[in-house]
């Protein structure tokens, strides 16, 4: 007989743990939602009307289910007690200290929480990895919780990995292309894996829902983002093969992306990739890869980082290069700070990179971004690279309210993210704003370059030449 889920804890309450278990507590309104978190500023946004994330739809559905079958607390112990199915959904940064540092995943906080759950609680629990863990993480937290357990109680281990783009993660958590729940195969890690999908079943199709072992699972989330990865890189790489032959880099792609085997998809030549899980889960998979003594398969999937960083300091050079070498004391308007349109998140934002680049040589950078606030962009920018100094910072750096409050007397303009309204702005105003000659480098491919070179502008696009 399957377990019924009728009270999920859900630890963790950031950009996996909040969406996710509003979209089910949305769908499943016979269940229990709480999600919990020790960071008590952050529950209480949640709590709030300014909820801590962007994301487009999330506040529909919290604002609707808050209070009824949705909860955010920090009474984490209270939570774990009385829940039957608990969502791990800490944060796994890339260690910054030690071995395996700057690649390896940091597992403080999954063995923290981990440690938790066998402590506090007093019944039998399904226990669910969400977060992107590297393969047989599962193993360690069950060796954990079996060790810490008492008489009498049970823990079942699942893998559950999230597939969410962000910008578009309530869709993606509405109509997932498929969820993956990875089990033990015995016969009480089937009847967790059924529990689980009965919860999914509520408005996933069944054909959509993929059981696996435990490991097939951990590495999918990995293999997956580090596949789409490597499509970004791959046609950054041809975009500076068409910037030096003259071909134009979203001609090849759409040539390219109308086979069928290949696809349109991820084809879109840009500054280069960001986000949360990209960058760090193909370095956990180079660090997984040497651990097992697979060194060419690590050097395989390094590349693809690696080429992600040259495309940055390829299109920095290409600016400087293009404003006579020099831009000490030019003002350079950058357009963008988030690490794609749509949402709030800087994390690993080629906007970052862009902008220290720029400070280091001594430029004034005004920046504009919709939905990343000011606290943030200074924090992401401050570190050893440049200064820690915000004082320091705020002399070379400038956040403004609008693209037209970023452009005025500036010498170039840089396009970092794609939002919306970037394309629909009044760039004859801009013109007469700028001092001249008056350059635009887009970095994301979003303008029309022949109407802006009609109107006076200087135009460079990632993956087009200028000769």
């Amino acid at each position: 007989m399957t377990t019924q889920v009728k009270k999920i804890c859900c630890l963790g309450a950031g950009y996996v743990g909040g969406p996710t278990c509003a979209v089910i507590a949305h769908k499943c309104p016979h269940i229990q939602v709480t999600i919990v978190d020790l960071n008590e500023t952050r529950i209480n946004a949640w709590n709030s009307d300014n909820l801590p994330i962007y994301e487009p739809g999330l506040d529909k559905i919290v604002f609707d289910r808050r209070g009824k079958n949705l909860f955010f607390t920090t009474e984490v112990d209270k939570a774990i007690n009385e829940a039957d199915l608990i969502f791990v959904s800490v944060n796994t940064p890339t260690k910054k200290a030690g071995m395996g540092a700057g690649y390896a995943a940091d597992l403080a906080y999954i063995e923290s929480a981990t440690r938790q759950i066998a402590e506090v609680a007093r019944s039998s629990k399904i226990v669910v990895e969400k977060s992107t863990v590297p393969c047989r993480t599962a193993e360690s937290m069950r060796t954990i919780l079996e060790a810490n357990s008492h008489d009498d109680i049970r823990f079942d281990i699942l893998s559950n990995p999230e597939f969410l783009a962000e910008g578009t993660a309530i869709n993606d958590l509405l109509y997932p292309d498929r969820v993956l729940i990875g089990g033990l195969q015995t016969p009480e890690g089937f009847k967790a894996q059924q529990a689980l999908a009965e919860i999914y079943e509520q408005w996933v199709p069944k054909d959509k829902i993929i059981t696996t072992n435990l490991w097939s699972s951990e590495l999918s989330k990995l293999a997956a983002n580090a596949l789409l990865a490597q499509r970004i890189s791959s046609i950054n790489a041809l975009s500076a093969i068409c910037e030096a032959t003259g071909a134009d880099i979203d001609e090849v792609a759409y040539a390219c992306g109308r086979d069928s085997r290949i696809g349109p998809r991820f084809l879109k030549a840009s500054v280069g990739f960001g986000g949360s899980c990209f960058q760090k889960d193909i370095l956990n998979l180079v660090y997984l890869s040497e651990q097992l003594n697979l060194p060419e398969v690590a050097a395989y999937w390094k590349q693809v980082v690696d080429l992600n960083e040259y495309q940055k300091k390829r299109f920095v050079s290409r600016i400087i290069k293009t404003l006579f070498n020099t831009i000490t004391n030019k003002r350079i308007a950058v357009l963008g700070f988030a690490f794609k349109k749509d949402t709030g998140d800087t994390r690993e934002s080629a906007a970052i990179t862009l902008c220290k680049d720029f400070i280091q040589e001594n430029a004034r950078v005004y920046i504009y971004d919709p939905k990343v606030s000011e606290q943030q962009i200074f924090y992401d920018l401050s570190g050893p690279e440049v200064t820690y100094d915000i004082k320091d910072l705020k002399k070379r750096v400038t956040i403004v309210q609008s693209a037209y409050e970023a452009s005025a007397n500036a010498d170039a303009i840089v396009v970092a993210t794609e939002w919306d309204e970037f394309k629909e702005l009044d760039f004859e105003r801009i013109y007469k704003s700028m001092n001249k000659p008056a350059f635009i480098f887009d970095g994301r491919l979003i303008l029309d370059a022949e109407k802006l070179k009609s109107i006076g502008f200087r135009v460079h696009t990632i993956g087009r030449a200028n000769f």
